[in-house]
């Protein structure tokens, strides 16, 4: 089995083949270790290894790594859907939150920011596909969303984020990630983050203008919901 440190080194290749073939800087996209259902030992081993942005889905799992790896400098993404029962601890142990879809959500995470922190970066989740089982809002609602989540005084909203409906054909792909940054184009608002990519389409999201790609599988390999 290959190790974290060496699916870390074939992720870097790569981010940087797909940068380059897009003529993009390989240093404008961030890999963010997707880190559900992982031990704390093997985001040590990730860190270890050079990484330092962990996307956690889940609250309390990720409060208990947060505690067992508070010796390392590590940047937390929340990446999971959001309760309002959860904003306050989601506003206080993390620095980014990628998946917000409502006002209110935005409004409780402004709200109960800490004063001594820095604003909390945020992603609108767009459901760029229309899946009903999918998180995100409409394109149709998002510009009214960023207009409001803009203005709120401590967020600092970044971008979009989006999960296509999964597909293998690389045209599809290309298709769904140039429709989110089209979305994000057309916001006219100071953006620069585009949370799109995962572990079977990173190229057609670099390709397509994405600075986060969110790998998990890849990285860690598959994941075992049997976990705690």
């Amino acid at each position: 089995m290959s190790t974290i440190a060496e699916n870390i080194s074939t992720l870097a290749e790569r981010i940087h083949n797909a940068a380059q073939a897009s003529r993009r800087d390989p240093g404008s996209v961030g890999l963010l270790a997707v880190s559900k259902t992982k031990p704390a030992s093997d985001l040590r081993e990730a860190y270890a290894a050079g990484l330092r942005d962990f996307g956690e889905n889940y609250l309390q799992e990720a409060l208990g790594k947060q505690t067992e790896l508070s010796d390392l400098p590590l940047i937390w993404h929340f990446i999971g859907p959001i309760q309002s029962n959860k904003t306050r601890a989601i506003a206080e142990n993390f620095a980014w939150v990628h998946s917000v879809d409502r006002l209110k959500i935005a409004q409780r995470l402004s709200e109960q920011r800490p004063a001594d922190l820095p604003p909390l970066n945020i992603c609108i989740q767009v459901n760029v596909s229309g899946e009903a089982s999918k998180s995100g809002c409409t394109p149709k609602d998002l510009p009214a969303l960023a207009q409001a989540i803009s203005a709120l005084p401590n967020l600092r909203l970044r971008g979009l984020m989006a999960i296509p409906e999964p597909t293998e054909d690389s045209d599809e792909q290309n298709a769904a990630f140039a429709a989110v940054r089209t979305l994000q184009d057309q916001l006219n608002l100071p953006l620069d983050t585009l949370s799109m990519g995962m572990s079977h389409d990173l190229e057609a999201a670099i390709a397509q203008g994405a600075t986060w790609v969110r790998i998990g599988t890849a990285l860690f390999g598959a994941r075992n919901y049997g976990q705690p």
